[in-house]
């Protein structure tokens, strides 16, 4: 169900992390087919479709990927 994040929860921000094939797999060392992350990329579209900010996360560390968050969140809320 392309809407379960909305059935699930209904956030005031939707934020959503991009990171490639091989990204991924090396961060969560993760043994998936090219295809899987093309699956879960296809039941997260709706979500991304929707998301107020997209961070693309490949090229970033997880202080980066905060900070423009908090960025994100502290314009917001001007």
């Amino acid at each position: 169900m392309q809407a379960m994040w909305q059935i699930i929860t209904k956030p005031d921000t939707l934020i959503y992390l991009n990171a490639s094939f091989a990204v991924s797999t090396a961060r969560c060392k993760l043994n998936w087919q090219k295809k899987d992350h093309e699956e879960q990329l296809r039941r997260l579209a709706h979500a991304r479709e929707h998301a107020n900010l997209l961070i693309e996360t490949d090229e970033l560390t997880p202080n980066q990927v905060l900070q423009q968050t908090l960025d994100y969140l502290k314009e917001k809320n001007r």
